[in-house]
């Protein structure tokens, strides 16, 4: 029988994996992973003892073991330092998707899923294997599918994961805990950053990065309209927050050098959408497929956390990868992950960030 490493988080669906794990025969040990993003912040932690309550609830219930894994360092030494760097350039990072490459399936795996055969978690994603070789496949659920959290894993990572639940939809996963009472069935999903809880994201980055105000100007007129506190307070696309009447106004380009921000009136589809774009540092995670220069090749991507999948061609151009859109997409920000699927939006291959060309 293979080892199994579960990570539980106290939600349902970490909950239902395990239960899906047991019915299949396994004996999975359980793990909780702490982390935070300053071990000397009280305030900003993200271990919730009724996670753990609940996580130790379940353990129980199958008579399983359950380890807390405290991880707290390497997320500020890892994930927190990435996403503050980021944002002090004026650009717009993704948290979560690191926190998965580098801690959970990162450092877990150098501490302890290195004894296991495989690592599972509660992801709505699936694996699939063509000609010996796993790739990261979606899962059936449009809205719940979290492939493009996944999208920065390694070959060896994604070698090792299984998804219990990333085949299923999310009613189904609900039903299957109300039905096996678990004490997780009714809990709301998690929202948001997990390292923050209920702490604002601009409450946080203010308390590392301050305030630098700066104009606020109109991009069509030229007009200042007010001050924003700091740059790193907003991202290309933001629409609330702004505070300014007479909208909706969006926020269209970041001026880092004279530190301001240029928003736009109405919808201006010219100013507040792109059609092309780069992305650099392309990460593969089983084959890279755009190997041909200049090759233009048909894809699915996106580039924020969307049920839907826009249509497009990517082309190697030296290191980067161009991207055409087949429809112009609003709030393209470099930063972001650019996720990149196959046509039908089935297998993911990778993801890279945003630059614009």
């Amino acid at each position: 029988m293979k080892k199994i490493a579960a990570l539980i988080s106290g939600g349902v669906d970490s909950s239902v994996a395990v239960h899906l794990l047991k019915e299949a025969g396994y004996e999975p040990d359980l793990f909780y992973i702490q982390i935070g993003p300053d071990e000397n912040t009280e305030d900003f932690t993200c271990t919730s003892e009724e996670d753990l309550e609940m996580a130790t609830a379940v353990a129980y219930k199958y008579g399983l073991k359950l380890q807390t894994v405290n991880l707290h360092k390497q997320y500020w030494d890892l994930v927190v330092k990435y996403t503050m760097d980021k944002v002090a350039q004026g650009l717009t990072p993704n948290p979560d998707v690191m926190c998965n490459r580098l801690i959970k399936f990162g450092c877990f795996e150098q501490e302890i899923g290195k004894d296991y055969d495989f690592t599972a978690t509660g992801h709505y994603a699936t694996t699939e294997i063509i000609d010996g070789k796993t790739w990261l496949a979606t899962s059936p659920d449009p809205v719940k599918d979290q492939t493009d959290f996944l999208a920065q894993l390694d070959y060896v990572q994604i070698s090792k994961a299984m998804f219990p639940i990333g085949h299923m939809m999310k009613e189904e996963v609900r039903a299957i805990a109300e039905r096996e009472h678990l004490v997780t069935a009714k809990r709301k999903d998690s929202q948001g950053i997990c390292f923050l809880g209920q702490i604002n994201y601009n409450d946080y980055i203010k308390k590392f990065l301050g305030e630098k105000p700066g104009r606020v100007i109109d991009i069509a007129t030229g007009k200042v309209l007010g001050q924003h506190k700091g740059l790193w307070f907003h991202t290309i696309g933001q629409r609330h927050g702004l505070g300014f009447s007479g909208g909706p106004w969006y926020v269209v380009k970041k001026d880092m050098k004279k530190n301001i921000l240029l928003v736009s009136n109405g919808y201006d589809t010219k100013k507040q959408y792109r059609s092309l774009f780069g992305t650099r540092a392309f990460h593969a995670i089983t084959e890279n497929p755009f190997l041909d220069e200049g090759k233009p090749y048909e894809v699915t991507l996106k580039i924020r956390h969307t049920p839907e999948f826009n249509k497009a061609l990517v082309t190697k151009v030296g290191e980067e990868l161009h991207i055409e859109a087949e429809k112009p997409i609003q709030g393209v920000a470099p930063g972001q992950f650019c996720v990149i699927y196959d046509k039908d939006h089935h297998l993911c291959y990778g993801s890279g960030e945003i630059c614009l060309i």
